[in-house]
């Protein structure tokens, strides 16, 4: 979705409304397509003394895996996008606050697209105290507790044998 900003730029327009979805089903983390149901955007871009601003909120559903237990995990993201829009900027280390757009025209799924990939997380957990699962059987350590005999440091194993005494 392009949106033309001249009527922003020109002042003929004070306010653009936003209200749409995104199919980010080809959206690739960790091997695998974690957004089913689409990216939900809403918001407005507006003109204020002579400055273009763009206020969004980005809603969608993440369907995956926890990367200690391998259950599945869904969550709901959400967040705002607060920045103002420019067709160039004359100090290039202030980038993060702005969006340099090129002719007038803002491509929105390119923006969205950007700002849900940086959102995710680097690792996906079904809860904060995951244990994960035992590396000897493989049994998932937050539905049950497995009889696995813990591997021993072999420097240390005389100082086990004194306990079993």
């Amino acid at each position: 979705m392009k949106i033309d900003l001249n009527n922003l730029f020109n002042a003929s327009q004070s306010e653009i409304k936003i209200d749409t979805q995104f199919d980010f089903s080809s959206l690739i983390y960790s091997g695998y397509s974690p957004i089913k149901n689409g990216v939900k955007v809403t918001g407005r871009l507006f003109s204020k003394a002579d400055i273009i601003y763009l206020e969004i909120n980005i809603k969608f559903t993440f369907f995956g895996f926890c990367d200690r237990c391998a259950s599945d995990v869904t969550k709901n993201f959400s967040f705002d996008i607060n920045k103002i829009v420019v067709e160039k900027l004359q100090n290039e280390n202030d980038d993060d606050n702005y969006i340099i757009v090129e002719n007038r025209t803002l491509d929105m799924e390119e923006l969205v697209n950007e700002e849900v990939s940086l959102s995710l997380p680097t690792k996906i957990l079904c809860s904060k105290d995951c244990k994960g699962l035992c590396p000897q059987c493989g049994a998932n350590l937050n539905v049950s507790k497995c009889d696995c005999k813990k591997d021993v440091d072999p420097r240390l194993e005389t100082l086990l044998q004194l306990l079993d005494e």
